[in-house]
């Protein structure tokens, strides 16, 4: 099979294949569905009425409990003791009203003392029945007591009233005018004072009665024992039970009563309890039976899947990267997205312990930190939201809504923290850096979130911070541990490990410097032109920089055989066969993949010491090999015969690299450069190899070919400045 079929046959396989591709991209839906299903779709169960339960029912998240509720309500309404309320009817009154009948009944001397007792045993509760209705109209008008309340208080005034003593009624026409006139402010003044109290009964004052009056300026017996006999009349409870304050309190004691929830995964029903009519409700009502199943949360579940992998797409589809064609990359992105998610789910089921911002520590920076790495930054900047909106479903079991954002913001600002802590990472000690970094913005991002929350204990924020900076360390770690085994199974070459293979204490880098010093020269020089050629174009310009110091390795076996390691000394091609000189040439490619391979070194540094010179024809031994033919009249040298046996450059890093090589010994062996001889030159070496079909199995374009030698026009400018001469020098003139 040719080498162009070889091509063909590869960009055709499953790595470039579309249902491939398809496929890979439904992983990542049943991934992200499946990691989500448990939080989002409650599970449900095949059981009847009156069967016996199978298995432990557990609760698909806090629901209120309605039984144990109501319990409390009742236990908070019985607590709640009876209102009462103070209803002041201005007593004084009544002793003045008493008083006033006592004076001018007694001032008639027309009536005799008979009928007089007789009227004060029927006029004084006629007073105070008259005194009490008039309070209780008071009370009706002004609508500030209930019917209730009014009730209550005819019902306590008509209970506790007091019946005056019939010798009372024989005593009270003997009183003399002045008698009453000093009785009259000391029943007055004790009336005021016993009505402060607050009297649920009456007789309590009434039993303070006789030793208030006896403490008094009254000195006549008779005038103490009648006017206490008055004040006990006139004294009432002012003390009421409202009831419908009492009521009104026991509404609110249950009214602000928490529902008791049920927490998720308590029990609702245990193994083997017979399913009675209230637990079937139970769960009908919380949608756990399979004959009622609501298939709204798998709806939208799907819809929110569908988006992730609809913006996952569009930055997959849009980047610069293989992974926009490379199936490879796309299942290496799906393990990152595995291995991501697999940390979150493991982390979330410490929240069963007491430690609920657990979630924190999860290495939830852990993918878009590869991403960067491995892949691209972009693509890791949807990773990164995606893996928030996950956290905070992931890390939210016990709140009713679907979303926790704290655990969504936290992640995403750590990621964000990560992709652009570790985007131009050089080093592995970067990874450590830029953990830091991620427990940094993690410290200040939960420490807003705890901050802002008035309810938050210290116990909780000293967790919580812990979690946070941990999490950070714990990313970096992993990453570090996870790092060489993503570059070993897919091949990638992270810029962190070409920068490592870029060390000059590398051992075949040593071997170049010490063995062949010219060749290690001219591997420096070839890797500055094709990084600067690289990164006008778009590609990689570190891997062709890097790919530059090692693409002639293999010179080394046969040092002495390259013109830029002869120094004073006979070139060995002048004594050998253009045959040999050509079998010595080419074996340097095949050679270096050799030793390359022996070292461990990536594929992709091997492809482009194979693929540097493509299949290119080794014009001076051709032309000295045909020239000896011709002259000793043999038959006619195949051109086939002397070119490298390739492949041909497969990617643009590997024919940048090839050019950039001819390049810069073409130019090199020019003694006086001037700018017009250096484009020509490079234009023409471009021209040349775009001729004889060197690119045709890699994506340079016509374009791109133009940018490459002006680019390495613009290099080569400041390489050799100090040697170009530069035409229409006019020498100036003395003065």
């Amino acid at each position: 099979m040719s080498i162009q079929g070889k091509f063909r046959y590869r960009m055709i396989g499953w790595k470039f294949n579309t249902g491939i591709r398809f496929l890979l991209f439904l992983a990542f839906a049943l991934l992200f569905y499946f990691a989500l299903m448990h939080q989002v779709v409650p599970q449900t169960y095949d059981i009847r009425l009156g069967s016996l339960a199978e298995k432990d029912i557990l609760a698909p998240g806090p629901i209120p409990d309605a039984v144990a509720t109501e319990k409390a309500k009742e236990e908070a309404a019985q607590k709640v003791g009876p209102v009462y309320k103070i209803v002041s009817l201005k007593n004084e009154t009544l002793v003045e009203a008493i008083f006033e009948k006592l004076n001018q009944l007694n001032a008639d001397t027309e009536v005799a003392v008979n009928d007089k007792v007789n009227i004060y045993r029927s006029v004084l509760p006629t007073i105070k029945n008259d005194f009490v209705e008039k309070q209780l109209r008071a009370m009706e008008l002004s609508g500030q007591y209930p019917d209730t309340l009014i009730k209550e208080v005819r019902s306590k005034l008509a209970e506790q009233e007091y019946r005056i003593p019939e010798e009372t009624f024989y005593k009270l026409p003997k009183l003399a005018k002045e008698d009453l006139a000093a009785m009259e402010p000391v029943a007055k003044d004790i009336v005021i004072r016993l009505m402060n109290d607050q009297l649920l009964d009456a007789q309590t004052a009434r039993a303070k009665t006789a030793e208030l009056v006896n403490a008094s300026t009254l000195t006549k017996s008779i005038s103490r024992e009648l006017v206490q006999e008055m004040i006990r009349f006139a004294i009432t409870p002012n003390k009421f039970l409202d009831q419908k304050g009492t009521d009104d309190a026991k509404g609110h004691a249950r009214d602000i009563v928490k529902p008791v929830m049920i927490n998720k995964n308590d029990i609702l029903v245990k193994k083997g309890d017979k399913i009675s009519e209230d637990m079937y409700q139970r769960l009908k009502s919380l949608d756990l039976l399979k004959e009622d199943a609501n298939y709204r949360p798998h709806m939208g579940l799907g819809l929110l899947v569908l988006l992730f992998i609809a913006g996952l797409y569009m930055f997959v589809r849009n980047s610069r990267n293989p992974i926009s064609s490379n199936n490879s990359q796309l299942v290496m992105l799906l393990l990152i997205f595995v291995v991501n998610i697999a940390g979150l789910k493991i982390i979330s089921l410490g929240q069963g312990l007491d430690y609920p911002y657990i979630g924190f520590l999860a290495p939830a920076a852990l993918g878009a930190m590869l991403i960067t790495i491995l892949l691209d930054a972009e693509l890791a900047l949807i990773s990164a939201v995606i893996f928030g909106i996950m956290s905070s479903i992931v890390f939210n079991p016990d709140h009713g809504a679907l979303f926790d954002y704290r655990f969504g913001l936290v992640t995403i600002v750590t990621s964000l923290a990560a992709i652009f802590s570790i985007q131009r990472a050089s080093q592995r000690v970067t990874i450590l850096r830029a953990g830091m970094m991620v427990s940094l913005f993690a410290l200040l991002a939960v420490g807003a979130i705890m901050l802002l929350d008035d309810h938050i204990t210290k116990k909780e924020l000293i967790f919580a911070l812990s979690f946070a900076v941990a999490g950070g360390l714990v990313t970096s770690v992993f990453v570090i541990g996870l790092l060489p085994f993503f570059e070993a199974v897919f091949g990638i070459l992270s810029p962190l490990k070409l920068v490592e293979l870029s060390n000059p204490n590398h051992p075949l880098l040593r071997k170049l410097l010490t063995e062949t010093p010219g060749t290690y020269h001219h591997s420096i020089m070839v890797g500055n032109l094709a990084e600067a050629a690289a990164e006008a174009v778009g590609a990689n310009g570190l891997l062709c920089r890097v790919g530059s110091y090692y693409h002639d390795i293999g010179k080394t076996k046969r040092p002495n055989y390259f013109i830029e390691n002869q120094t004073n000394m006979e070139n060995p091609h002048d004594r050998i066969e253009p045959a040999l000189s050509k079998s010595i040439i080419v074996a340097h490619a095949r050679d270096g993949v050799e030793m390359l391979s022996e070292y461990n070194i990536p594929k992709q540094l091997r492809d482009i010491a194979e693929q540097h010179h493509g299949t290119t024809l080794l014009q001076f031994f051709y032309y000295k090999a045909k020239k000896q033919a011709e002259e000793a009249g043999d038959k006619e040298v195949a051109e086939a015969d002397f070119r490298y046996p390739g492949p041909k450059a497969q990617t643009k890093e590997a024919a940048i690299v090839g050019i950039a090589d001819c390049i810069e010994a073409a130019v090199r062996s020019l003694r006086s450069p001037t700018l017009e001889q250096i484009d020509t030159m490079i234009r023409k070496i471009i021209k040349s190899r775009l001729d004889d079909g060197q690119f045709n199995e890699c994506d340079l374009t016509l374009k791109e070919l133009d940018l490459i030698a002006k680019t390495l026009n613009e290099a080569l400018l400041g390489i050799f400045h100090s040697r170009i001469e530069y035409p229409n020098d006019v020498a100036p003139q003395k003065s």
